[in-house]
């Protein structure tokens, strides 16, 4: 995934990136900024225990240009995808109905600022820079989400705190017919790392949002 966001942070950074052997290169241009994010999933056990399988988990190319101290100058980062989908039976067929999805994002601070472009997002926005990862690949078990409303916000313990869970719902064309898709996204920053935990599920099947509350509850990071 490649995202551009210029102008991420302020003119007002000083020359003392320049103090730091490893952002030498970077504070004269020579070379990027390379940042790493550690992996955070679900635990396994709970992935057993609520029914959900391994979709795809990958490390991401990020690439951005930022403005520092008047200048432009590229970060790098690398960006860990974990997602995982659930089959259930509907009207006599198999579908592969409801999808979570956790990505952890290094924090890139240069000298005490902030040059992640997903830093101060909220919920909703990063849910929509997010989105593809929700809708369920491509073919008749695909998903696509639309018309997103905010319907409530409310806390879960996740990583020894308690984390604000924003819920929305949107729509989907299923099994021929519009029904309603509940979503739901939390975001915080731990051990350095941006993580953004995310599930869907279509309205026929609305009780798995205890299953992706339990997901949500077994986050491990850095794993």
């Amino acid at each position: 995934m490649t995202t551009s966001r210029r102008s991420l942070l302020a003119a007002g950074a000083t020359g003392t990136l320049a103090l730091t052997a490893g952002c030498l290169d970077f504070a004269l241009g020579n070379a990027p900024l390379e940042f790493t994010a550690r992996r955070a999933a679900p635990s396994d056990a709970t992935l057993e225990g609520t029914g959900y399988v391994e979709d795809e988990v990958e490390e991401q190319s990020f690439e951005e240009t930022v403005e520092v101290a008047g200048l432009e100058r590229e970060v790098r980062a690398g960006i860990w995808t974990s997602v995982y989908t659930k089959d259930r039976d509907f009207e006599g067929q198999t579908h592969e109905a409801s999808v979570f999805a956790a990505v952890s994002v290094p924090g890139m601070e240069v000298a005490g600022y902030s040059v992640n472009p997903l830093d101060g997002l909220s919920n909703e926005e990063l849910l929509e820079e997010f989105l593809e990862q929700l809708e369920g690949g491509e073919g008749e078990d695909g998903f696509a989400l639309e018309d997103l409303e905010h319907d409530e916000t409310f806390q879960l313990p996740i990583l020894g705190e308690g984390r604000d869970v924003d819920a929305f719902v949107g729509e989907t064309e299923f099994q021929g017919r519009t029904v309603d898709v509940d979503v739901v996204v939390s975001s915080f920053l731990h051990d350095d790392d941006l993580l953004v935990v995310l599930g869907s599920y279509p309205e026929p099947f609305a009780e798995e949002s205890a299953n992706v509350e339990v997901l949500m509850e077994s986050l491990e990071h850095p794993i």
